[in-house]
């Protein structure tokens, strides 16, 4: 079960990077009339925000929780490990994209709160 776990582990990683490779984090603003020394102090505090969603804790939780569900599932099929690594490697994508799109809501959302024109 170790070498499931180290390979459920690197997935989860690979998933999170990619998640965060295939989105455009920054919004995108409307700059007509903005100072863009203020958009930026205000993008910086708004990043610090951001960074309270933890897209690899998110990734975890959802992979023992799709571990679980993938033993239950291969325990009838008649191999439990197989479907708990399937099951991993699933909840962790799911919960992985989530959480990062989570991360890019919360920033788009704290920016448009300070009066900016999110285009994104």
């Amino acid at each position: 079960m170790d070498n499931q776990k180290a390979k459920v582990s690197s997935a989860m990683l690979a998933i999170v990077l990619m998640a965060g490779c295939a989105s455009h984090p920054d919004p995108i603003i409307d700059t007509k009339g903005v100072d863009m020394v203020k958009y930026e102090k205000d993008l910086t505090e708004c990043r610090q925000y951001q960074e309270q969603v933890s897209v690899t804790e998110g990734a975890a939780k959802g992979a023992a929780v799709g571990a679980a569900v993938g033993a239950v599932v291969g325990a009838i099929s008649g191999d439990a490990e197989r479907g708990a690594g399937y099951g991993g490697v699933s909840g962790a994508t799911r919960s992985g994209i989530q959480n990062q799109r989570t991360k890019e809501q919360v920033l788009k959302n704290c920016i448009r709160q300070r009066g900016y024109r999110v285009l994104n």
